[in-house]
C-alpha cells in the first residue's frame, strides 16, 4: 500500500474542487425554483373588512397551475446539473466552438425567415398571426432554427481544429502569452534536479504535471518490484516538495488527452498547452521531436554546467572495470563521468593518473578519453588521438546511449 502521506495533497485538492462544484449546484437549484415562485405570485384585493379601500392590505396567491412552470423549472435544472456531471473534463475551446456554432445557425436561421418573408411580399401573400397556413409557415421556421442550430453546432465542433484554414487567424486553441510552461514527465519528476534547480530561482515560466504522471507514479510504487516501488515513491515525494517549493508555480491538470501510452499522451498534453517538455528519457526525447514538441533534457542541462576536460588535461580516476578495448580500462569520476584509459586494463581497483586526449557530450552524459601515464608527476604525452581519429569512440558513445 502507497504512504496516504505523499498522495493527500492532490487528492484533497481534488475533493476541495468536488465539494465546490456541490455548493454551486445547490445554491443554482435554490435559485432557480425561487425565481421562478416569485414570478408566479400574484396580488389580489383582501376578502376581510376594509376591502377595496385605499391603503387596504393585499393578499398574495400563486396563479392557477403554479406547478406546471415550477415542474418544467426544476426538471431543467435537474438536467443541467446531470449534463455538466456527464461532462466533467471540459475544455473551454470545445465550448467556444459551441457557442459559435449556434451563432452560425441563429444568423442563418434570421437570413432564411427574411428570404420567406421576402417571397410572400412578393406574391401578395398576406396571412394574419391566427391564419392556419401562419402557423404552418412559422412551424416551419421553428423546424429551420433548430436545425440549423444543430448543424451550426456539429461542424463547427467536429472541425474546430480545422476552422484555421477556412477563416484565417480563427482557431479554437488557447494562445499561450508570455512565458511558455514546462511539462514535466515521470523521468523528470524522480529525478529530482528541477526542484534543486527551483530553489535557486533560475525557474520562473509555470510547470505543468498531469495527473496520468500522477498516476503512474503511483503504479509504479505500487509495484511488487523493489526498484520501481522505490522510485514511484520518491517520485511522489518529490512532487509533494514541489508543491512546497515556494520558488515553483507547480499545478496538477486534470485535462485528459487522447493516446495509447503515458509517451504518447505527454506529446499531445504539451502540444495542447503549447509547452515545453523537459525529461530525461532518451527515447521520449526523440519521439517529441519528431512529432515537432520542444524538449528539454535535464542531462544536456547538466552536461553544459559541467567543467570541460581539456586535451593535454592531467587527471586520476580509479580503474573499476577492463573497457571492451584490449588495454582499456573504465572508471568513473566523482560526478558520474565514465572515463575510458588505455593501457590501464590490468589495473583494476587502482588509482590511475591520465592525461585527457578526447571527450564527448552526449544526452545521455559525458565520456572522457585518455592515456594513462607512468606516474602523477609524469609530463604530459602528445595527443595522438582527437574527436575524430579514436578507434573506439564510437563503440563507447553507442554503448553510453
Amino acid at each position: 500500500m502507497p504512504d496516504p502521506r505523499l498522495i493527500n495533497p492532490l487528492e484533497e485538492a481534488e475533493r476541495s474542487k468536488r465539494r465546490t462544484l456541490i455548493f454551486i449546484r445547490g445554491v443554482f437549484l435554490i435559485m432557480l425554483v425561487t425565481m421562478v415562485m416569485l414570478s408566479l405570485l400574484k396580488t389580489q384585493e383582501s376578502k376581510g373588512s376594509g376591502a377595496g379601500e385605499p391603503g387596504s392590505p393585499a393578499d398574495t396567491a400563486f396563479i392557477d397551475y403554479w406547478w406546471v412552470p415550477l415542474a418544467i423549472a426544476a426538471f431543467l435544472g435537474v438536467i443541467a446539473i446531470f449534463l455538466d456531471a456527464l461532462t466533467p473534463r471540459k475544455r473551454l475551446s470545445g465550448l467556444s466552438s459551441i457557442i459559435f456554432g449556434l451563432m452560425v445557425g441563429l444568423l442563418a436561421t434570421v437570413a432564411l425567415s427574411w428570404v420567406v418573408d421576402l417571397l410572400l411580399q412578393a406574391h401578395d401573400i398576406d396571412f394574419q398571426p391566427d391564419h392556419p397556413v401562419s402557423r404552418i409557415i412559422l412551424a416551419i421556421k421553428a423546424a429551420f432554427a433548430i436545425t440549423l442550430c444543430y448543424l451550426g453546432v456539429s461542424v463547427v465542433y467536429t472541425t474546430q481544429d480545422e476552422f484555421r484554414l477556412i477563416i484565417p487567424y480563427v482557431e479554437f486553441s488557447k494562445q499561450m502569452r508570455g512565458t511558455r510552461p514546462i511539462v514535466l514527465d515521470t523521468s523528470a519528476v524522480i529525478d529530482g534536479r528541477l526542484n534543486d534547480i527551483a530553489h535557486t530561482g533560475f525557474i520562473s515560466m509555470p510547470v505543468v504535471i498531469p495527473r496520468f504522471v500522477i498516476n503512474e507514479l503511483q503504479t509504479l510504487s505500487d509495484s511488487s518490484d523493489r526498484l520501481k516501488r522505490n522510485r514511484g515513491r520518491r517520485g511522489l515525494d518529490l512532487v509533494r516538495k514541489m508543491q512546497g517549493n515556494p520558488h515553483l508555480d507547480l499545478t496538477i491538470s486534470d485535462m485528459e488527452v487522447p493516446g495509447a501510452g503515458v509517451d504518447q499522451m505527454l506529446i499531445a498534453f504539451t502540444k495542447e498547452h503549447q509547452a515545453h517538455l523537459v525529461t530525461t528519457d532518451f527515447n521520449l526525447n526523440k519521439v517529441a521531436s519528431i512529432h515537432g514538441v520542444k524538449v528539454l533534457n535535464i542531462n544536456d542541462l547538466a552536461s553544459a554546467l559541467k567543467p570541460v576536460a581539456v586535451p593535454g588535461e592531467q587527471m586520476s580516476v580509479e580503474i573499476v572495470k577492463r573497457g571492451e578495448g584490449e588495454s582499456q580500462g573504465v572508471g568513473y569520476l566523482s560526478d558520474g563521468t565514465m572515463v575510458v584509459v588505455e593501457g590501464a586494463a590490468d589495473l583494476v581497483n587502482a588509482q590511475v593518473h591520465f592525461v585527457v586526449t578526447s571527450s564527448i557530450q552526449t544526452s545521455a552524459g559525458r565520456m572522457i578519453f585518455g592515456e594513462r601515464t607512468t606516474g602523477a608527476a609524469a609530463s604530459p604525452e602528445p595527443s595522438h588521438r582527437d574527436d575524430g581519429d579514436s578507434p573506439r569512440q564510437p563503440e563507447q558513445q553507442e554503448s553510453a546511449q
